[in-house]
């Protein structure tokens, strides 16, 4: 059982030089290396003295092909919580990744974007969930008749997207009488969300029908349709799933394998994002904090992006506790303001 008690000063130094001696090289700690880096000017065996209190306390361990101590999860949440001290990313920073994104990209290439560049800055896997779909808004739609019972509704969507629908109509309708619906409905809705839209349509509909007149009626059928079918399920990007071969020296390859599964099976660590999105600011996970077996050896950093103050999405990145957290969590809070800014910025005015 962990030792709770209050760290000594000597033991918050002791730490914080081992975290980032080990965070560099991967290598355990020995006291004769940390009596060096740390300038307390204290004896080694005054260093052995506090090295293992701070293992009672559950910080440190010792593994046991070293004399030297590594890291616990424990230990790195209290490095970053309390002997961390992160800065903002500087101007050049800054416009090195703005230049990255191109406001004429489409909502996936933003996307695919900033998950490759939180992957290459940080040497981790950058994850990033795409947009979630009501807070696309519509440009144009149109409706062609297939057939007596079906419909084609196509969809333009502001992040220049096209979708092609087929739904099926309860009545016969006229090439004509879809033309007009069209026109209506474009008058009516185009440059708003999707959920607005839904809102308007389920609004629309428990009004009295008799006092509609039958553009209003052809309008509200094609549109409840085609607005109201399931959207795309939530899912999200993964770039550089590469580096994480380099999670730990013990790390096994059958580990590697389940985790690489888990991302293309996607299902827990969507789940995860989904939870750092509720959360509404950034989310720091070591080891088993996250609550997923499959992630035990990892660390996840994530912050939300929003577009015109709507939260729609969560970025950010996975790899080994033994991550730079000093560089990582500014370059995570940075891309997230920078991916919101680049996807308002696309839509249009």
């Amino acid at each position: 059982m962990p030792d709770l008690s209050p760290l000594s000063a000597k033991g918050q130094i002791l730490l914080k030089s081992l975290v980032e001696q080990y965070i560099v090289d991967g290598q355990p700690v020995g006291s004769k290396r940390l009596s060096e880096s740390s300038d307390l000017g204290v004896s080694s065996a005054t260093i052995r003295n506090v090295m293992a209190d701070l293992e009672e306390k559950g910080v440190v361990s010792s593994p046991h092909t070293s004399a030297g101590r590594i890291p616990t999860p424990m230990g790195y949440r209290f490095f970053v919580d309390s002997l961390l001290k992160v800065e903002p990313l500087g101007q050049i920073d800054l416009k090195h990744l703005q230049a990255q994104f191109d406001p004429d990209m489409t909502a996936q290439e933003l996307v695919q974007s900033a998950s490759g560049m939180l992957s290459e800055v940080t040497h981790l896997a950058g994850v990033v969930t795409i947009p979630r779909r009501d807070q696309v808004t519509l440009r144009h739609v149109e409706f062609l008749s297939l057939n007596d019972s079906r419909v084609l509704a196509i969809l333009v969507l502001d992040d220049h997207e096209v979708q092609n629908r087929v739904i099926y109509k309860e009545n016969v309708y006229t090439e004509i009488q879809l033309k007009e619906a069209t026109n209506f409905i474009n008058q009516s809705f185009s440059g708003q969300s999707l959920s607005r839209i839904r809102d308007r349509i389920i609004g629309s509909m428990k009004t009295d029908r008799e006092s509609m007149n039958g553009l209003m009626l052809t309008s509200l059928e094609m549109a409840e349709k085609a607005f109201t079918e399931d959207e795309a399920k939530n899912d999200y990007i993964v770039a550089g799933q590469e580096n994480l071969f380099d999670l730990s020296q013990s790390k096994a390859l059958e580990d590697i394998r389940e985790l690489f599964k888990a991302f293309s099976l996607k299902g827990d660590i969507l789940h995860l994002l989904d939870r750092c999105m509720e959360s509404n600011g950034m989310q720091l996970f070591i080891g088993q904090e996250s609550g997923y077996e499959i992630l035990d050896e990892c660390s996840v950093v994530t912050s939300p992006y929003r577009v015109d103050d709507e939260l729609v999405g969560v970025l950010g990145v996975i790899g080994p506790t033994r991550m730079a957290y000093e560089r990582v969590i500014p370059l995570v809070d940075a891309t997230a303001r920078i991916l919101g800014a680049a996807l308002n910025n696309s839509r249009p005015k």
